[in-house]
């Protein structure tokens, strides 16, 4: 048997409105802008991709999966997340290597440090 990952999927408010989001933050592109169900990709016919599914009911705890970035610099990639809308959090870390930020409905992601460093 083979499995294949298709997606990873998230629940927003806003499925247009965030997945544009990462799309800009990760540089994918949409390859379906349904408002019920936006999906990005690395390339059109690239997976896995993310998939946002529309609820109507904001994120309450912190989430159970979330997604890594491994850039280049990490001081660079936290001031461009930033600067895109994004917010550090703390979710009980401690003192890490990592930081943690929340995309704009709050759902944590992790920017690691290059592995250069």
């Amino acid at each position: 048997m083979t499995v294949a990952w298709e997606q990873i999927v998230v629940d927003a408010l806003d499925p247009v409105a965030l997945g544009r989001w990462w799309a800009e933050a990760l540089g994918w592109v949409v390859v379906n802008d349904d408002p019920e169900e936006f999906e990005i990709r690395p390339a059109p016919e690239r997976l896995p991709g993310i998939l946002f599914e529309h609820v109507t009911e904001p994120k309450a705890t912190k989430n159970r999966v979330h997604i890594d970035l491994r850039p280049d610099d990490q001081a660079a990639e936290v001031e461009r997340f930033l600067a895109l809308g994004a917010t550090k959090v703390d979710i009980g870390q401690g003192d890490v290597s990592w930081v943690v930020m929340a995309d704009p409905e709050g759902n944590e992601l992790c920017i690691l440090r290059s592995r250069r460093s």
